[in-house]
């Protein structure tokens, strides 16, 4: 009696994933160069200072390329890139305090001419956005960092936690305490000039 064989044949299994990053070219021209504002404005939330976000900004860029080898295993390159801008800030930032050197602010750029052609309400408005920057860069770091980036960088909460390396519900409370402090002491300058 013949006994029947069976012949097994074997087929790669392809794992949809791994397709999907095989097709993910990330290009430093079109993927990663234009996130350079958005890293600056990062930068300097952290360390109030214009020349060192600028430097920040470029140190950045240079640890991204070195790891251009894993960017097709990284899942948002955006993230990836603040993220390593934020640590550098931070870094920056201590050593700074660590010198006891006193950030300086920066001149902010004035409202909108067109705004309104009352040079005297334009001044109070001059004067309320330089208050409000104020205040946003005397907060704690993480609650500056959310806020920035919720508020200025219409990041979702998600991707602030990516970013701080911190729970989605950290994130919410530090955006909240952030714009209560905010809110508060606004008030309390406007009313009481504080």
């Amino acid at each position: 009696m013949v006994k029947n064989s069976y012949l097994f044949v074997t087929f790669p299994v392809f794992n949809r994933h791994s397709i999907i990053e095989r097709m993910k070219k990330i290009s430093f021209r079109n993927d990663i160069l234009p996130l350079k504002n958005e890293l600056y404005r990062l930068a300097f939330r952290i360390t109030l200072n214009a020349e060192e976000a600028e430097d920040i900004v470029q140190e950045t860029m240079i640890k991204v390329w070195n790891r251009r080898t894993q960017w097709n295993e990284i899942e948002s390159i955006e993230a990836f890139c603040l993220t390593i801008c934020r640590h550098l800030s931070l870094d920056k930032r201590r050593k700074m305090e660590n010198l006891n050197q006193f950030l300086e602010e920066e001149d902010y750029n004035a409202p909108d001419p067109h705004h309104s052609s009352n040079p005297e309400e334009q001044a109070m408005q001059q004067d309320k956005i330089l208050l409000i920057q104020r205040l946003i860069n005397r907060l704690p770091e993480k609650q500056r960092t959310a806020m920035q980036l919720r508020e200025f960088e219409e990041k979702s909460y998600k991707e602030i936690a990516a970013i701080m390396d911190i729970s989605e519900e950290q994130v919410k409370v530090n955006i909240f305490r952030a714009r209560q402090t905010v809110r508060q002491k606004y008030i309390d300058t406007e009313k009481y000039g504080l």
